[in-house]
């Protein structure tokens, strides 16, 4: 998982609450463990104007001009500012691998399905909770400007918006702490590598005839 560092990026609206996992990545389209390759179909039934299938060419499919995140305003975003309950329904981590091979590293909303929140995080996108009103006045300033950014700086948990406010937000020091040293599960057990050899090694010495091979 790669280091969150702090950046400016494009904030994209998705005025929309209960966005929920299938919305995101349809079912149809979960078959692999990659983690890559579902950026395409990121809210595919939002953005295309046919019925995908898994394995298609999404270049040549025809794209749905209403939605936002197709407009060229919103080209490149790396932040999505969203409403309430978003990344609810089932627990697909392929929800979370979709919105960062999209490109997005932060999501803004007043509140998270919790399994999703603990998959989004562990799989290196940030979310940031804010309240009702300061999101809805966040999402008419993006609608007012175009090429609305944000500055999002985890280390000190503070968002600057377009016209200089500082936003602070609260985030679990053991998740900010993993998002700014680019560890998931994985990368956190590695931290004890050297312990986990020894240990396989006293392991294999007191009981060897564990790792016998059969005749």
């Amino acid at each position: 998982m790669k280091k969150f560092e702090r950046f400016e990026g494009v904030v994209a609206p998705l005025d929309r609450a209960n966005v929920d996992t299938d919305l995101i990545i349809p079912k149809q389209f979960l078959k692999s463990i990659k983690r890559t390759g579902f950026g395409v179909n990121l809210f595919d039934e939002l953005r295309y104007l046919d019925e995908g299938e898994p394995g298609q060419d999404c270049s040549q499919r025809p794209l749905n001009p209403d939605f936002v995140l197709n407009k060229p305003r919103y080209q490149g975003a790396e932040i999505l500012l969203t409403r309430r309950n978003f990344g609810c329904g089932s627990s697909r981590e392929h929800a979370p691998w979709a919105l960062e091979d999209f490109g997005f590293k932060v999501v803004v909303a007043p509140s998270f399905a919790d399994i999703f929140y603990n998959n989004a995080f562990k799989n290196g996108i940030l979310l940031i909770t804010f309240d009702e009103d300061t999101i809805d006045r966040l999402f008419d300033e993006v609608e007012a400007k175009e090429g609305y950014r944000m500055d999002v700086d985890l280390e000190n948990q503070r968002v600057i918006t377009h016209r200089g406010e500082i936003l602070e937000f609260e985030v679990d020091e053991f998740r900010k702490h993993c998002l700014l040293e680019g560890l998931d599960d994985i990368g956190l057990t590695l931290k004890d590598e050297d312990a986990i050899r020894r240990f396989e090694e006293s392991h294999r010495q007191a009981r060897p005839w564990l790792f016998r091979q059969p005749a």
